[in-house]
């Protein structure tokens, strides 16, 4: 089965999956962030936080996005261990965050038992100019391995830097979207054929990117609303890769 798809809470679900069943962690968690305060960052939707007020967006608000820092990681840090256990010894995470929650993040990573590795950047073109100020170019991927990497079981040469815009328009089906083109590159850490895990899978853009990859997929996703979209999305994808393969096959 290339992709199993769980609707529910991340700790529950993953307390439920076998050790080492899993190749490499790739998630985008709620950052908790978005906000000058504590109060506009604990009090606020997500909608509220990341979309702006003219956009026009009717996407659903998700849950687990008014936690305070110190709670953030204390969530993180639980997951993040429960996920140390499912991972092969020498599987990678991935977790994205901005630049409030990177000191919150590369800790929990490190308090969870995984060696951190280094931060990746994604840099985003089309982010609104602030007069007097710099630009909010770019998000970050943190990551680390499970141990010891063997470069001869997935020798790839792959970059650290990555610049996309999030989807828009139609295209746009999460608050916060990451662009499929990245995951793409992004799962790549993980070696071909493997099992690719995400614990908060949003609209599923990193299981669409694994399948179209070559990789299974694990997503976990406890918005109901987003659970169905990254499923349809998800089938979908199966969907044109068979398709694509018989063509090949045909040929």
């Amino acid at each position: 089965m290339p992709f199993s798809l769980h609707q529910g809470d991340a700790l529950s679900v993953l307390s439920g999956l076998p050790d080492d069943s899993v190749d490499s962690v790739i998630t985008d968690p709620p950052y908790n962030s978005g906000g000058r305060t504590a109060k506009e960052r604990t009090t606020r939707t997500p909608r509220q936080k990341y979309i702006s007020a003219d956009a026009g967006h009717t996407l659903p608000d998700f849950t687990g996005e008014n936690m305070d820092q110190r709670s953030y990681g204390f969530w993180l840090t639980q997951i993040m261990t429960e996920a140390h256990r499912l991972t092969k010894t020498g599987g990678t995470a991935l977790l994205f965050t901005d630049w409030r929650q990177m000191p919150v993040t590369t800790d929990a990573l490190q308090a969870a038992g995984w060696l951190w590795r280094g931060v990746l950047a994604w840099h985003k073109p089309a982010v609104r100019p602030q007069k007097g100020r710099f630009k909010q170019s770019c998000e970050f991927i943190v990551w680390g391995s499970n141990g010891a990497i063997d470069g001869e079981r997935n020798p790839v040469y792959l970059p650290g830097l990555y610049s996309a815009s999030q989807p828009s328009g139609k295209q746009r089906q999460h608050i916060t979207q990451k662009p499929v083109t990245v995951m793409r590159e992004l799962v790549k850490i993980c070696p071909e054929g493997g099992t690719i895990l995400d614990f908060t899978a949003g609209s599923g853009s990193t299981g669409v990117a694994a399948l179209l990859e070559g990789r299974d997929f694990i997503g976990v996703e406890k918005t109901p609303a987003y659970a169905e979209i990254a499923a349809d999305r998800l089938t979908e994808t199966v969907r044109q890769t068979l398709s694509q393969e018989d063509v090949v096959l045909s040929a």
